[in-house]
């Protein structure tokens, strides 16, 4: 298990099926394949209930209303685009751990752009002051909680961590953001004197740590690790320098 591993205790999902029922969902009893042959099928806990034709939409609006905590945070949404199948899954028993946000927006008004946290400074000086000067009333802490009504943080099961595509460090978010905007603006000869540079620098010091490529066929990260580590369970996370070993070699002392 993962050193920030939670495990579900399930919460009712009558209410969510009202939900999307409300929001276009046809029901599998009415269902007519004739008429909407290409639309995706929606599963509740393993359970076929409908179909639906705009599934972009609804699984944003579902999405929207579990990041804003209408809906229990540990119900899992798995989009599978590929089967057109849109599975919710609110049962007890699902391991599931905690990641970042990420905005896949832009959001011009409140000047938010595609590829940002949505966890920012006013959230982590928020709790940095509860931690300095507890509330009086214990009602009004904002703390972890506080983040997940936020949707700064989500909690991921094994199945929709599959449709996720999770970066690293915040860090490298910011990389990713930098050489995207770089692809699109820089001429190639910039781009080739800039990666000189990089290289340059990278030689002048050697005691600088590695990163990893940004891998050029990523369209765009859905979420953030809080921290690498977290990946790990709580005999893997002791191995001193992990990532210099051989993979079986982790496995074998952490199994």
């Amino acid at each position: 298990l993962s050193l920030m591993c939670y495990v579900s205790v399930g919460s009712p999902a009558d209410p969510l099926i009202e939900f999307m029922i409300n929001r276009g969902m046809e029901v599998v009893e009415e269902y007519e394949p004739t008429r909407y042959p290409h639309a995706t099928k929606i599963f509740v806990n393993g359970s076929w209930v409908g179909v639906h034709a705009d599934p972009k939409h609804l699984v944003n609006q579902v999405l929207d209303t579990r990041r804003k905590s209408y809906v229990q945070f540990e119900v899992s949404l798995v989009r599978d685009i590929r089967d057109r199948e849109f599975k919710i899954f609110s049962d007890a028993g699902r391991v599931m751990r905690p990641v970042f946000t990420v905005h896949q927006e832009d959001d011009y008004e409140n000047n938010i752009t595609k590829g940002q946290l949505v966890l920012t400074k006013d959230h982590v000086n928020r709790l940095a002051q509860e931690q300095a000067e507890p509330p009086a009333n214990p009602a009004d802490k904002f703390g972890w909680d506080g983040l997940i009504r936020e949707g700064a943080v989500e909690y991921l099961d094994a199945e929709e961590e599959e449709t996720a595509m999770i970066c690293m460090t915040p860090e490298d978010l910011e990389l990713y953001r930098e050489q995207k905007n770089d692809e699109a603006t820089l001429t190639e000869e910039e781009k080739r004197a800039k990666q000189e540079a990089e290289k340059r620098e990278q030689e002048e010091d050697r005691n600088k740590r590695l990163k990893t490529k940004v891998n050029p066929t990523t369209h765009m990260y859905t979420h953030c690790e809080i921290h690498p580590s977290m990946i790990l369970g709580i005999c893997a996370s002791i191995i001193p320098f992990p990532d210099h070993n051989q993979s079986p070699r982790n496995t074998y002392q952490s199994a």
